[in-house]
């Protein structure tokens, strides 16, 4: 059973295999939920309140309390390149709250019994157990410069991904350290990690830190990231390539869409940091 509703200004796509409507309805109406609670374009959302003053802190949900505990976290890890106040001092925790929101509905899904499932909101995925078919569930990583072809189709076998990029949105991703737009040779970065929260808060920050992005993911053993430049050229960390061999080939379903995997797409090669060629920087891990 698979439906694809707009939420959050942006398509939301659910798939439980062997599911019902009432799990279907429940995994949206809590996306509707976070929309009307995180949203920094409704006025009357708890951002919204939060960000102009007329809420405290002190007085905030359980649930976004526990996003600003998590955005601070963040910032930590990742040497300030991930932070929720804008260069203008408005608060937006969307680039945390999206993949937050994914690994919470797929948790709900877990919680009523279900183990075989894909949710995806704006081109983010978290998947479990298997396919309709009984295979491994299959994403394609589309082409910024034509979104009609993938260049990449990977395996995620319970793991998270989130796509971080200009191409769709424009400049829209700061630099916190320089108060203004990313200016980088990256267009996009698409991260895995151990689950959608994880990819994408640091898919978010890797972008944020343009080039360096790609040392910084090759740093935590627990991350694979795939970036592609203004150059058409592809860079993938070390270990990506695990993720793009299928167990079953037969039983791979390329959920998004069936796209052509465009094989002549230039891939700069495996990723391997080399200290000599490059100052690797140093970030905080804790």
């Amino acid at each position: 059973m698979r439906q694809t509703r707009d939420i959050m200004g942006m398509p939301v796509i659910v798939e439980i295999v062997g599911g019902d409507e009432a799990a279907l309805e429940a995994v949206f109406a809590y996306f509707r939920g976070i929309d009307e609670q995180f949203s920094p374009y409704k006025k009357e959302s708890e951002v919204s309140r939060l960000s102009d003053g007329r809420l405290a802190k002190s007085a905030a949900s359980r649930e976004m309390r526990e996003v600003l505990l998590l955005a601070e976290q963040t910032k930590r890890e990742t040497n300030g390149y991930f932070d929720i106040y804008t260069p203008s001092g408005s608060f937006d925790p969307s680039g945390l709250v999206k993949g937050w929101a994914i690994q919470k509905a797929a948790q709900l899904l877990h919680d009523r019994g279900h183990h075989n499932f894909w949710v995806e909101a704006g081109g983010d995925i978290q998947t479990s157990g298997r396919n309709a078919e009984g295979g491994e569930w299959s994403a394609g990583i589309r082409n910024p410069f034509n979104s009609s072809e993938i260049v990449k189709v990977v395996y995620p076998r319970g793991a998270g991904i989130a796509t971080s990029g200009t191409y769709v949105r424009g400049s829209h991703i700061y630099d916190p350290h320089l108060g203004a737009p990313v200016r980088s040779e990256l267009v996009s970065l698409t991260v895995i990690g151990k689950n959608v929260y994880e990819a994408d808060r640091f898919a978010t920050a890797a972008f944020a830190m343009g080039r360096d992005g790609m040392y910084f993911i090759e740093q935590h053993p627990e991350l694979e990231g795939y970036a592609i430049d203004v150059q058409c050229r592809a860079t993938l960390t070390s270990g990506f390539a695990g993720y793009t061999i299928a167990a079953k080939p037969s039983g791979a379903k390329v959920l998004a869409e069936e796209l052509p995997e465009r094989s002549e797409f230039s891939d700069a090669g495996t990723f391997v940091p080399d200290g000599s060629r490059i100052s690797l920087p140093t970030y905080a891990t804790s």
